[in-house]
């Protein structure tokens, strides 16, 4: 469930759920959260490709259980 991305992938699976999201957007979010380490990153070079893969910490990990939560409780009270 949680493997390495990259960021123009997540632009693209964005795309495919109705969101329009630029690099100059995603990568600061990227950024930031490897500042406050809920990511991990690595470069990798194919050829002429130079990829920056994304990896989710335990702490991110713990990070992103509570927002589902929290998000489950916004969502029920806004739902009743």
């Amino acid at each position: 469930m949680f493997g390495e991305v990259y960021g123009a992938w997540m632009i693209e699976e964005l795309k495919e759920h109705g969101y329009s999201i630029s690099p100059g957007a995603i990568y600061p979010v990227f950024k930031s959260l490897e500042s406050n380490g809920l990511l991990i990153s690595r470069d990798e070079q194919i050829g002429k490709t130079k990829r920056r893969y994304y990896k989710i910490t335990i702490k991110g990990k713990k990070e992103l259980k509570d927002a589902k939560i929290k998000l489950k409780e916004l969502i029920g009270e806004i739902l009743d």
